[in-house]
């Protein structure tokens, strides 16, 4: 496995790494697009304003991660490669480049919120929801660069 830049080419394929893995993670979530929204989403918006690396398994990419200056907008992996240390390798990739990141993660994801908190993550506060396009409730978490 290797991690690298997406090319901008793959924003359909890093958009179906999303709809799988919220679909099998994150079933209390919405349905809220369609795969063909989903993949203009990535093409038009996150490929535009994210810097996108992937991990590249021997068929192809199978997980990524979406960062831009201070945050983690996305970080998806394929059902079965989470437990690798994958995400963490991508992860990584967003936390070399920055020395402050924040992100929001579900307050059911509980899996996700581990992962995050082995990385760094702290919690700063919770939401009920309301101003999140699924009206799920959330946390919003930041990591520093320790001096």
């Amino acid at each position: 496995m290797i991690t690298r830049q997406a090319a901008p080419d793959e924003a359909d394929a890093v958009a179906s790494i999303a709809r799988a893995s919220r679909a099998h993670f994150l079933p209390y979530l919405p349905v809220l697009h369609s795969p063909e929204e989903d993949r203009a989403h990535f093409r038009g918006r996150v490929f535009s304003k994210c810097e996108v690396w992937v991990a590249e398994g021997e068929a192809g990419p199978i997980g990524f991660c979406a960062f831009r200056e201070g945050w983690i907008d996305h970080l998806y992996l394929l059902p079965p490669y989470v437990g690798r240390s994958i995400g963490t390798a991508l992860l990584n990739r967003a936390k070399d480049r920055h020395a402050y990141l924040q992100l929001w993660v579900f307050q059911q994801n509980s899996r996700a919120i581990r992962f995050y908190e082995r990385n760094g993550f702290r919690k700063v506060r919770e939401t009920d929801g309301a101003s999140n396009e699924e009206k799920v409730p959330d946390a919003l978490y930041e990591w520093h660069l320790e001096p």
